[in-house]
């Protein structure tokens, strides 16, 4: 079934992981590392990946690049903002590219209070796609990020194994 494309095209995905708040945490706030979560050799999304201009896992804001392979377009993002003890961290794109105009997300990482060996993690985000995108490439990415937060979830459950 074809995604529809809006202008403005809104995500929300949650899921449960077999991991505790604290080891998400110190996982999913680094790019890199969630970046290559969910990048499995199935879906292959990029490649390149780097800090640059200075940035790293410690600073905010921190610039990261990495070539989609969809496009072989360079994708330039940053965190914008990090909240360390609420879990949540919030990026977005620096410049265009690939058929999106603009790029804001953001990941949560909630304790479970009955649980606390698990954890509640959610992945909000908002894509304006450009008058001129061409579609196809717009719609691969979005289908991609569909599949994305069942990756983070599938990582941590063969990490609790």
């Amino acid at each position: 079934m074809p995604i529809q494309i809006q202008r403005k095209h809104t995500m929300y995905h949650s899921t449960v992981l077999d991991a505790d708040p604290d080891t998400v945490w110190a996982t999913i706030r680094d790019a890199m590392q969630i970046l290559e979560i969910v990048s499995p050799g199935d879906l292959d999304v990029h490649r390149d990946v780097s800090w640059v201009e200075g940035g790293s896992v410690e600073t905010v804001p921190a610039r990261y690049d990495f070539k989609l392979t969809l496009s072989g377009k360079v994708v330039q993002q940053e965190i914008a903002a990090r909240d360390e003890i609420n879990r949540t961290q919030s990026y977005r794109a620096v410049a265009p590219t690939s058929g999106v105009a603009s790029y804001e997300a953001t990941i949560r990482v909630f304790p479970i209070t009955n649980d606390p060996a698990r954890s509640f993690f959610d992945w909000s985000r908002i894509l304006e796609i450009a008058e001129d995108a061409d579609l196809s490439v717009v719609e691969g990415i979005i289908d991609i990020m569909e599949k994305q937060t069942d990756c983070v979830r599938d990582h941590f459950a063969q990490t609790a194994k």
